[in-house]
Formats: structure tokens, C-alpha cells, sequence
């Protein structure tokens, strides 16, 4: 059973796994000006594909910089931190 958040509307979002978690952080900063930057260095990952102790994962290997950013705008060239 996943969480159940309400919000501002009084829409109820359930967030069942990963996918659901990702679209509503993206949803909650866009329009924010959110910019989140991470470095990693050889770090490992795993990430279960459902919920659960015995769900399968997949590893993801960071080594470098993580940038994640939101806007409003819908031209690429509309984010002045991509280059």
C-alpha cells in the first residue's frame, strides 16, 4: 500500500513506487526555480523496481556530478544553466 498525500486541491496522489515518487517531486519544485546538484564519488546505487525487501534492483555507478533542475518553460535554451 503506498502513501497517500493530499494536496492544496484536496487531489489525492498515491505513490505506489519510484516512477510515482519522481513525478510528484517534479511536479511539487517545477515552477520553483529549483536547482539540486549532488557529486558523487564511486558511489553504487541499488534501486528496487517495486516495493518491497525481496523486489529486483537494478545498480547504477555515480561518479561525477548530478544536476537536477525544474522549469516552466518548455524551450531547452529557456534554462540558462544548460550550456
Amino acid at each position: 500500500m503506498g502513501n497517500v498525500e493530499k494536496t492544496a486541491g484536496d487531489e489525492e496522489h498515491t505513490i505506489k513506487d519510484w516512477a510515482d515518487l519522481g513525478q510528484e517531486m517534479w511536479s511539487y519544485l517545477t515552477g520553483k526555480g529549483a536547482a539540486i546538484n549532488y557529486s558523487f564519488i564511486d558511489m553504487v546505487v541499488e534501486v528496487p523496481r517495486d516495493i518491497g525487501p525481496d523486489a529486483p534492483r537494478a545498480v547504477w555507478k555515480l561518479n561525477g556530478t548530478l544536476r537536477v533542475t525544474t522549469s516552466e518553460e518548455k524551450a531547452l535554451d529557456s534554462d540558462p544553466a544548460r550550456g
